[in-house]
């Protein structure tokens, strides 16, 4: 007798979301058979698509992913999107629909811990509350015949349960998940959220943050660290900055480089546009929170630019100036202390040469690795759509 056949429809966004997909696309058919029904042969599909241009609504999403999932003739289909959703200002993580066969996941709700361990066990959650129903008698079903497998390799997902969206972990004590279920007024059978307004705002922080992959970025930045390297090695061979670092005190230090860092992201913000304005169509507490993000993520990916600065000066400065000079020229008792408050000092001071003096290698990755610049192609792409099909 052959086994029966079962697709599953993973659709991400272009971007990271889709390297994603293409990693669990192997892994989900064994845990499928293990999670959801080993009398299935699963196969699942990956591919890539927005779905939607901008949405608040994950009802919105849901809807375009029953209509791929149609066109496509899959019994189930699971979307993965970097779009954030909340009700009650409380950040959703997934939802799903049993009567449709439609999941949705929002990866910012994951938060910054690990993203594939989870995303894979949410998907395997998703589906296994498509296939046997969301009421708890359903639930209790799937949980024993849970129980009852016998396989070291996948004994993990067993203590997961069959009402978590993924295991429990640290994170989740600090911001725990609750599972919910909407009532006949809504096409939704589940919805997993986070409880506390205040966590949840931090966990969607740092997953858009995450998401926004600030690391990603950071190549763009060669040109302008070598043209702040350049400069500030200038400087270094003038005794002015050395009695500057040695007049300043601890909380100057840390107050120069704050201000230098919020400098350069500022810069970056006006000189590429990527501050989300008012929008009819956007609430205001959406908006900042895209803000927020691209701020928190330019601010990641300047302090490892401070970072690689700061060590390159160290070695130039050790280089360049010798102990004695360095004697001869400042007052009081002079150490190698005095080395560490000049490189200090050379790096917050060119890292605002280096922004204004310089233009980025690849301005491209910057403006597609922020939430504001990647909203507005979206939201400028779906218009153009629009007015497609109104012609």
């Amino acid at each position: 007798m052959s086994q029966a056949k079962m697709s599953v429809g993973l659709v991400t966004p272009p971007g990271y979301p889709e390297k994603l997909s293409k990693q669990l696309s192997s892994e989900l058919p064994k845990l499928l058979r293990y999670y959801v029904e080993d009398e299935c042969e699963w196969h699942v599909d990956s591919t890539v698509d927005p779905l939607t241009g901008v949405t608040e609504k994950p009802e919105e999403v849901l809807e375009a992913g029953y209509k791929r999932k149609e066109e496509e003739d899959w019994d189930y289909i699971v979307c993965l999107t970097d779009l954030p959703f909340f009700q009650d200002r409380k950040p959703i993580l997934a939802e799903a629909s049993t009567n449709k066969k439609v999941a949705i996941i929002s990866l910012p709700g994951l938060g910054s811990t690990p993203m594939v361990k989870r995303i894979r066990q949410s998907i395997l959650q998703l589906v296994n509350e498509m296939y046997y129903g969301s009421p708890e008698e359903d639930r209790e079903k799937a949980q024993r015949r849970l129980q009852a497998k016998e396989n070291e390799e996948y004994e993990y997902l067993k203590e997961k349960g069959s009402k978590r969206l993924f295991k429990k972990g640290g994170f989740e004590r600090f911001s725990p998940i609750k599972r919910v279920r909407p009532g006949e007024e809504t096409s939704i059978d589940v919805r997993y959220i986070v409880k506390s307004r205040l966590s949840g705002a931090i966990r969607i922080l740092t997953g858009m943050v995450r998401a926004n992959r600030p690391w990603a970025i950071f190549p763009a930045f060669k040109k302008v660290i070598i043209f702040a390297f350049a400069t500030g090695s200038y400087a270094l061979v003038f005794p002015t900055l050395w009695q500057l670092s040695n007049s300043y005190g601890l909380w100057r230090m840390f107050m120069l480089m704050i201000v230098s860092s919020f400098l350069m992201v500022g810069w970056l913000v006006l000189a590429h546009n990527l501050w989300e304005k008012p929008r009819q169509d956007r609430a205001k507490y959406l908006r900042n929170l895209y803000n927020v993000a691209t701020i928190l993520t330019l601010l990641v990916t300047v302090s490892f630019y401070y970072i690689i600065l700061f060590f390159m000066f160290a070695v130039a400065v050790i280089a360049f100036i010798p102990m004695g000079l360095l004697e001869s020229q400042l007052s009081g008792s002079v150490g190698y202390d005095n080395y560490f408050y000049i490189t200090w000092t050379a790096t917050s001071i060119s890292i605002i040469i280096g922004a204004l003096g310089s233009a980025l290698e690849d301005e491209e990755v910057v403006l597609s690795s922020t939430y504001g610049y990647r909203q507005q192609q979206r939201y400028k792409t779906a218009n153009d759509s629009k007015e497609e099909e109104n012609t």
